[in-house]
């Protein structure tokens, strides 16, 4: 399942640490206004803690922008098994 969320460059980190926390979440790709992709974040390496602070450094430098984003949020299907 794929989910899009229009989000302005001050609310992008805070959208995103929402989404991880959420729990049910693969990967978030970051996109500007014209569908170009400017970051893809297999969202497996939030749990890994320490490894994830650089990608949350990288978003917090697409949020000082002043843009407007779209985020694409693959969810995992409910009824698929982790095991892919």
């Amino acid at each position: 399942m794929i989910n899009e969320f229009k989000v302005k460059g001050k609310e992008l980190l805070g959208k995103i640490e929402e989404l991880i926390k959420e729990g049910n979440v693969r990967r978030i790709i970051i996109k500007d206004e014209k569908g170009n992709t400017y970051i893809e974040i297999p969202v497996t390496i939030a749990v890994l803690g320490a490894l994830f602070a650089p990608v949350l450094a990288a978003v917090g430098a697409l949020a000082g922008m002043a843009a407007n984003f779209t985020l694409e949020v693959v969810k995992r299907e409910n009824n698929v098994s982790d095991a892919e």
